[in-house]
C-alpha cells in the first residue's frame, strides 16, 4: 500500500527510530511502511496520522489504494 509516511517523517525531521518510538513500534516497521513491504494496521495508521497532524486518507492515499485495487479487480 502506497502511503505519505516519508515524506511526513522527512519533513518533521525525525528518523525512522524517532518516529517509531513515538508510535510503539521498530524502525523496521516504519522502514517496511515506507518501501510498501507492511500494511499499517488501522491503529498503526491513526497513532501515525496524529503524529503528522493529517488524516488516516490522506496519510495512507486511501483513495487512490483504492482506485489502484479496483482497476486490478477490474482487470480479473
Amino acid at each position: 500500500m502506497k502511503t505519505k509516511v516519508k515524506a511526513y517523517r522527512k519533513a518533521a525531521g525525525l528518523t525512522q527510530a524517532e518516529l517509531a518510538a513515538q508510535v510503539h513500534v521498530s524502525a523496521r516497521t516504519i522502514i517496511s511502511i515506507e518501501k510498501e513491504q507492511y500494511n499499517p494496521s488501522l491503529m498503526l495508521a491513526y497513532r501515525l496520522a496524529e503524529v503528522f497532524g493529517v488524516s488516516v486518507e490522506t496519510l495512507c492515499c486511501l483513495a487512490e489504494n483504492k482506485q489502484s485495487e479496483d482497476d486490478e479487480i477490474e482487470n480479473l
